[in-house]
């Protein structure tokens, strides 16, 4: 089984839907795991969004990446720019892919309400579902 390590500053959305949709989708094949630089805890419209497309990320938590140091990965796929850039290098043997994703909490500050601000989140819970369930093929160099 594979084994894939979704890593973002805050641990907080994208990570967290990637490590959602990834155990969701390729149960038995591959296994995800998320983790922050930063992390700040699990963001309630990230985990409303992806339980309204079916995946249930009520019961994950935001995971500082050190809880994984002695974890031996397949990926390290980093879905933020900052994480690509502190992204640490003591992963072993794991292979480090970018898959950048653009920032729901961020683009929701300038929403006027709860549901302009989901649909930044239900717009890139539907990219990050397109890249996983494209995996593992498009992990390839």
């Amino acid at each position: 089984m594979l084994k894939v390590l979704f890593l973002c500053t805050g641990n907080s959305c994208r990570s967290q839907m990637a490590e959602g949709w990834t155990n969701h989708i390729h149960k038995g094949s591959i296994q995800a795991f998320s983790a922050g630089t930063a992390p700040k805890g699990v963001d309630p419209l990230a985990v409303e969004a992806m339980k309204e497309a079916g995946g249930d990320i009520s019961s994950q938590r935001a995971k500082h990446l050190d809880e994984f140091r002695d974890i031996e990965f397949d990926y390290v796929i980093t879905v933020c720019d900052r994480a690509r850039e502190s992204c640490p290098l003591y992963w072993g043997k794991a292979k480090k892919i970018h898959a950048g994703f653009d920032d729901p909490p961020f683009l929701a500050q300038s929403a006027k309400t709860k549901e302009e601000a989901l649909a930044h989140y239900r717009r890139v819970r539907d990219e990050i579902r397109k890249f996983v369930e494209a995996m593992p093929d498009n992990l390839e160099e």
